[in-house]
């Protein structure tokens, strides 16, 4: 029986080879999970590098290396949770596909907090906190650290979970907590809080108003007309139109410096007057090809409003760099301050963005880009998609409202959340098409028509069953499961975030001064 010992030694053999092959794919598995932290810090080093360019012959320099390294992360983990907010509507109705949405964000991100994010960057690195009476003390450096790295992992930490928290609340809690550590809360600007608190509370109901107001007006002129797509070529590039105007105007007074031009204002306006006519009557001929063999139908209505949702995406992401890019720049921006190098760096570093060198503006701007590309996707299902159901004329609305009401509070210095307003304007659109269902005339008008012209009864089409509760609930379009969670994340964040930065101000001050 010479070929029995055989059998065995070649199972054992295949035996260890499977072992090999499964070590291999584990291996590989873990590596992949790492290249995404890998690549994060690369980005931290490079950031150091590029600080260097500009303090390395500074006092204190390494305090500015840690610094940066710490709002690099921070801006990371704003990428990596708040691009949901950006371009979440997009993917959800799928007009982009996530790749294009991450790239497109990570592009408007650094235009939009290189152009626009000076104002909320002073807010938060001198109005929360009083900025002159602690430098005396010599402790605004280690404050602002602590802020930093406080906010930063309570955003880690949220984004793990995939909650919607608001970067906003939790930097704004981490400076009033590493402030009232410091030097105690008498130095808090609680007047500018309680206007911030406000902001935060007004601005989502504002959202929402504003995204239901759009829907009214899609629905009203084009959805519920006899000719959906007459509608449509009409109106569509007229949207078009306005949306590029405004922003071609707002551009124009963001970049031209104040009292550089007499009359900035109205050359502001009749230059995007000017911008948004040529624009309209470019996008006529697109929108009359686009409509070309469809139907008239809503399915059709969809394809036409992808064009205009991905400009408002873009714009949405624009407005985040502008508004967000403080969270993780303004407290680098009052240490940079701090140590005495606001003023005396290079021409390039001297060109700032009100007090904000932009070599530090550069940094926020790349790092939320990084966080959008490395960790995007983590919450973008949530906002687009787990909410309330998204098509494109409904998610051009939520990015349309949440872009304009976080430019117009950026433009003011205001640090809104652009978490609170994004997921306002998806509630907003949600509860208003539940309303709009039950209680238009347009709507019941419409579809009694088109069932009639089917040879439908009426009393069939419209039988919703509206005795039976459980029927009701069933049809509802938004989901509150999802409301009470959001709430609770956003009202456990600022406190949260402030605890925690005291504890890492007190443990700095033990291990380094």
């Amino acid at each position: 029986m010479p070929d029995q010992p055989a059998t065995p030694v070649k199972r054992t053999l295949d035996k260890d080879l499977d072992r090999f092959t499964y070590v291999e794919d584990a291996t590989h598995h873990v590596t992949k999970r790492l290249v995404a932290p890998g690549i994060g810090l690369i980005f931290l080093g490079l950031a150091m590098v590029f600080a260097g360019i500009y303090v390395l012959d500074q006092p204190r320099a390494t305090l500015i290396f840690a610094a940066v390294a710490l709002a690099g992360y921070m801006a990371m983990n704003i990428g990596a949770k708040d691009v949901a907010n950006n371009v979440g509507a997009a993917v959800g109705a799928r007009a982009i596909t996530m790749t294009q949405a991450l790239i497109m964000a990570a592009i408007f991100e650094v235009l939009g907090a290189a152009i626009s994010g000076g104002p909320v960057i002073n807010t938060i690195s001198t109005h929360i906190v009083d900025t002159n009476r602690i430098i005396s003390s010599g402790k605004l450096a280690w404050l602002m650290m602590a802020a930093l790295l406080a906010a930063a992992l309570w955003i880690n930490f949220a984004t793990w979970l995939k909650a919607p928290v608001s970067t906003t609340h939790a930097i704004v809690g981490a400076v009033v907590g590493a402030g009232a550590a410091a030097v105690g809360p008498e130095l808090v600007n609680w007047r500018m809080l309680a206007a911030i608190s406000a902001g935060w509370v007004v601005t989502p109901f504002l959202g929402g108003a504003i995204a239901a107001s759009i829907l009214f007006f899609i629905k009203s002129t084009i959805i519920y007309r006899d000719d959906k797509l007459a509608a449509a070529r009409y109106w569509i590039p007229i949207l078009i139109g306005l949306m590029t105007g405004a922003f071609s105007a707002y551009l124009i007074v963001q970049l031209v410096p104040k009292g550089a031009i007499s009359g900035l204002l109205n050359i502001a306006i009749g230059f995007g007057f000017g911008v948004g006519v040529i624009t309209w009557l470019g996008a006529r001929p697109l929108v009359a090809a686009q409509s070309t063999g469809l139907e008239n139908k809503n399915s059709s209505l969809r394809k036409l409003f992808r064009l205009p949702l991905i400009g408002a995406a873009a714009l949405m992401s624009f407005a985040h760099g502008a508004n967000d890019v403080a969270n993780a720049i303004g407290p680098l921006a009052a240490i940079v301050r701090d140590i005495g190098l606001g003023g005396s760096l290079s021409v390039v570093a001297e060109t700032t963005t009100r007090n904000a060198p932009y070599w530090v503006v550069l940094i926020g701007g790349c790092g939320i880009s990084v966080g959008v590309l490395l960790y995007g996707p983590r919450l973008i299902r949530l906002i687009g998609e787990q909410i309330t159901k998204l098509n494109p004329m409904r998610a051009y609305c939520v990015a349309t409202s949440a872009a304009l009401t976080v430019i117009v509070a950026a433009w003011f210095g205001f640090p809104v959340s652009s978490t609170h307003i994004a997921v306002g304007s998806v509630f907003g659109v949600g509860f208003f098409r539940e309303w709009y269902t039950s209680h238009s005339r347009r709507r019941l008008a419409y579809m009694r028509g088109k069932a009639e012209a089917a040879g439908i009864p009426w009393h069939e089409a419209n039988n919703t069953d509206e005795r039976n509760p459980d029927e009701i609930h069933r049809r509802r379009l938004v989901r509150r499961s999802h409301f009470m969670t959001i709430i609770a994340a956003w009202a456990i964040t600022l406190p949260m975030s402030a605890v925690l930065a005291a504890i890492v101000y007190w443990v700095m001050v033990a291990l380094f001064i």
